[in-house]
C-alpha cells in the first residue's frame, strides 16, 4: 500500500470567518494555512506511509513521522453535493447565505485520500476519476479540475 486512508481528526471548532461559497468550519489553527508547493503532510520514517494533515506519529505502525510536502495532484475517488446548510454552531454561513457545494475525497499520487470542497461551476461535470489539484488553505482543503497542461508529465518532449 503506497499510502494510508487517514481519518481527519476532529479538532476543537471555533467561530469561523466564513467563505464566499460554502461557509467554514474554522479550526483556528495556523497549520491550515497555505504552505507553498504541495500539501503539508507527513511521511513515516519506518514504513513510509504518507498522511494528510501532518501528524507526528504514523497511523499504521506508531513510529515517528517527518514533515513532507505531498503532491496536490490526484483523482476524484468519491463525491457528494451538500444541498442544505449544516447546523449552527459550529457552522458559520457566508454573508450571502448558504449555497450548495460539492465535497469529495481526492486520491493523491502519494496514495493519501483527502477530503476537499470541489470547486466546479457545474455539478454535472463531476465524475469519479476526474483529475483534480488540491490546495490547502483556511478550513477544508479545496480541489479544482486539473487543466490539460497540468496533467502532462514533465518527461522529455518528442
Amino acid at each position: 500500500m503506497a499510502g494510508a486512508l487517514t481519518g481527519m481528526p476532529t479538532p476543537p471548532r471555533t467561530a469561523g470567518t466564513g467563505s464566499q461559497d460554502t461557509g467554514s468550519y474554522d479550526t483556528g489553527s495556523p497549520e491550515n494555512g497555505s504552505h507553498g508547493a504541495g500539501l503539508p503532510g507527513s511521511r513515516c520514517s519506518g514504513c513510509s506511509v504518507a498522511v494528510y494533515p501532518a501528524d507526528d506519529t504514523c497511523p499504521r505502525c506508531g513510529g515517528p513521522a517527518d514533515p513532507a510536502a505531498l503532491s496536490g495532484a490526484g483523482t476524484l475517488w468519491t463525491w457528494t453535493v451538500q444541498r442544505y446548510a449544516p447546523k449552527s454552531p459550529p457552522y458559520r454561513a457566508p454573508t450571502g447565505g448558504f449555497v450548495p457545494f460539492a465535497l469529495g475525497y481526492v486520491e493523491l499520487a502519494d496514495g493519501v485520500r483527502v477530503a476537499a470542497v470541489l470547486q466546479v461551476d457545474d455539478f454535472d461535470t463531476i465524475h469519479i476519476g476526474m483529475p483534480l489539484t488540491v490546495t490547502a488553505g483556511d478550513g477544508v482543503p479545496r480541489a479544482r479540475p486539473t487543466a490539460v497542461r497540468e496533467e502532462v508529465s514533465c518527461g522529455p518532449t518528442s
